[in-house]
């Protein structure tokens, strides 16, 4: 079994997905575990030598900063910060994000910052290892300081509290420490503020939700491709010139992708009637080419999040220093995460009206995209759930990041709301998911109105891989079935993606 040694060495969303992927098993490096056990060791001789109040280590938490507490109750102290701020409501996390988020959160303690205990970290590391993974829930969060109630749900289990899953079944996190072993965790100073405070919640969910992003991105290329050719459009939009007096990035990727797929093909050499494409086909490399150079924004933003220290206060043993401060604000994530929203709705939206385009009765297509319309709705209704679904990405742009509430009487008087920027672009990335299975089913559906003329050895291959799920349809027949055929390929086919 694979294992992922988890040190100082810079974490990139590739290396996240190679470790999900590859189901490594994660170390703590002997270099992370001496600098946890420093910044422990030097906490435990501060608080013992020190008079001066420290934030969250021997005060209270928020607007109860200037409550201070006895060093009998300062372990106490810390196992009712994580109780008291399990708050969370509404949906569950998906496992798979949690997954994501004990990495980011043992990734975040193990630079020697944040004074934790050695132990505290390899039980997060013994749940990530075995597959027992906290219920958390989706609301709760302000995205400052940092992700309080769901971080506090993931560390409920380490003083044998909340529930788990183990194997998709949902037990007391009791019942399975019990099962392999495990005492619970008894908090030293400071241990819950750093638990909780920090943005492991919001970029879980970025670093999920890029992983996802990429590749839809990618897809989506493939898929207008498809549809390229299906409607009988033209290829001088995609020439590189135009794009290289326009130079940006993104853009000249997609022209150069589209070119790569369709080389070869009868269908897009062939003469053309039309001088011109609707938008939707011939600004494929303006549009997606956008959204590339978003994602590589958002992910640069991101990387740097997750090989960060978010926690608060923030230890600096070497020089004598522990200094309350705020870089569990997400801010950062927030703002990124309604862009992502943004940018990946467009490749849903523009997708859609590809949709529209085929099954409007022109170029030769028939109406609907069936042998006989009017006895066969055929692809009518499709593109109305296409419509719906982008009609509701709309409604989840605007952003989250724009509001603020105050909270702790004041004293966290500006916070991100990256947490409900990060749930709502999931959905979002789900959605876009559910567009461009639709749209591949219109186009692939269209293109056999084609024949005999052939597209690229590239786009025949990935319809011949596409048609073992999902059938041409020659008469009406149950729609939905196909739909989620056509998304089940998406999720799974494999995408050689060039560097973005």
């Amino acid at each position: 079994m694979k294992t992922h040694t988890i040190s100082a060495q810079f974490l990139s969303i590739d290396k996240v997905e190679k470790i999900i992927n590859s189901k490594a098993k994660l170390a703590l490096s002997e270099e992370s575990r001496q600098a946890v056990q420093k910044c422990r060791d030097f906490l435990d001789q501060k608080m013992e030598n020190s008079t001066v109040p420290v934030y969250g280590v021997t005060t209270g938490f928020g607007s109860l900063c200037n409550t201070s507490v006895s060093k009998e109750d300062l372990s106490t102290l810390q196992s009712n910060l994580v109780k008291s701020h399990a708050c969370g409501i509404g949906d569950e996390v998906p496992q798979e994000i949690v997954r994501l988020m004990l990495l980011m959160k043992v990734q975040s303690l193990s630079y020697g910052n944040s004074g934790v205990q050695v132990q505290t970290i390899e039980r997060l590391i013994d749940f990530y290892n075995k597959g027992v993974y906290p219920v958390v829930y989706q609301q709760g969060s302000l995205g400052a300081s940092g992700d309080l109630a769901p971080l506090a749900h993931m560390c409920l289990p380490l003083l044998n509290e909340g529930e788990v899953y183990y194997r998709n079944k949902k037990y007391p996190a009791s019942e399975i420490n019990e099962k392999f072993g495990w005492k619970p965790i008894k908090l030293q100073s400071k241990e819950g503020l750093a638990l909780l405070n920090g943005t492991q919640f919001m970029s879980s969910y970025a670093v999920y939700l890029l992983m996802k992003s990429r590749k839809l991105s990618w897809l989506a290329d493939i898929i207008g491709a498809v549809s390229l050719e299906a409607f009988d459009g033209r290829i001088e939009p995609f020439n590189l010139s135009v794009h290289f007096v326009r130079p940006h990035v993104g853009q000249i990727l997609t022209a150069t992708h589209i070119n790569n797929l369709l080389m070869g093909s009868e269908i897009i050499s062939r003469p053309k009637k039309h001088v011109q494409d609707p938008y939707s086909f011939r600004c494929m490399p303006q549009v997606h080419g956008a959204t590339k150079d978003s994602l590589t924004h958002i992910t640069n933003v991101v990387e740097t999040e997750i090989n960060s220290v978010t926690d608060n206060p923030t230890v600096f043993p070497d020089e004598d220093l522990i200094i309350s401060a705020g870089n569990f604000h997400g801010q950062p994530l927030a703002l990124v995460l309604d862009f992502l929203s943004l940018a990946m709705s467009e490749l849903g939206n523009i997708s859609e009206r590809r949709i529209y385009q085929l099954i409007s009765g022109k170029r030769e297509l028939p109406s609907f995209l069936v042998k006989n319309p009017g006895l066969n709705s055929g692809f009518m209704i499709p593109q109305y759930t296409a419509a719906s679904i982008v009609n509701q990405n709309k409604t989840f742009t605007m952003p989250s990041s724009s509001d603020s509430i105050e909270s702790s009487q004041g004293q966290e008087d500006h916070v991100s709301m990256g947490a409900n920027a990060a749930t709502k672009a999931y959905k979002v990335v789900e959605n876009v998911e559910k567009i461009l299975a639709i749209e591949l089913l219109n186009a692939a559906q269209a293109l056999e109105f084609r024949r005999p003329l052939k597209s690229s050895e590239f786009i025949e291959d990935f319809i011949e891989q596409y048609r073992r799920f999902v059938p041409f349809v020659e008469n009406d027949t149950i729609m939905y079935k196909l739909m989620a055929a056509s998304r089940e390929f998406i999720q799974n086919v494999d995408v050689v993606m060039e560097e973005m």
